[in-house]
């Protein structure tokens, strides 16, 4: 039995990426101008993001603490963090902001922090029969 064959695994990642969306939209939302000027994003794309991120953290949260674990939803949370990591490579990348370097360095690590949290919740629904899960 590998530690991706627990319930808990699945379940503490799930807490994981509820908690990482809370801090970071808890801050993106407390400190929306300072953080504007100092990473050089929009204010409204942080309000949004900020937003969306507390409201997904209250979702995926919600789902942690149910029995049994949707599966659906966690496979649905998983594509979603590898969607906001590409949407975080294609803002890196494309020309409608130029974030300063440290800008620059939120938003990688953003990205990188969601397909960690992403590629776990795969691996824990790979581990997990689904007749344990919803």
């Amino acid at each position: 039995m590998s530690i991706f064959d627990s319930p808990r695994f699945l379940r503490n990642v799930l807490r994981a990426d509820a908690v990482s969306c809370l801090a970071s939209g808890a801050v993106q939302l407390s400190f929306t101008q300072p953080l504007a000027q100092l990473l050089r994003l929009g204010s409204a794309l942080l309000t949004a993001s900020g937003a969306f991120l507390l409201i997904y953290a209250l979702v995926v949260g919600l789902v942690a603490s149910r029995e049994p674990v949707s599966r659906s939803l966690v496979a649905l949370f998983a594509v979603g963090n590898f969607g906001w990591a590409a949407g975080c490579i294609a803002l890196l990348a494309g020309p409608w902001l130029a974030p300063s370097l440290l800008g620059q360095a939120w938003v990688a690590a953003q990205a990188l922090t969601v397909v960690v949290l992403g590629y776990l919740q795969w691996l824990g629904l790979k581990g997990t029969p689904s007749s344990r899960w919803a």
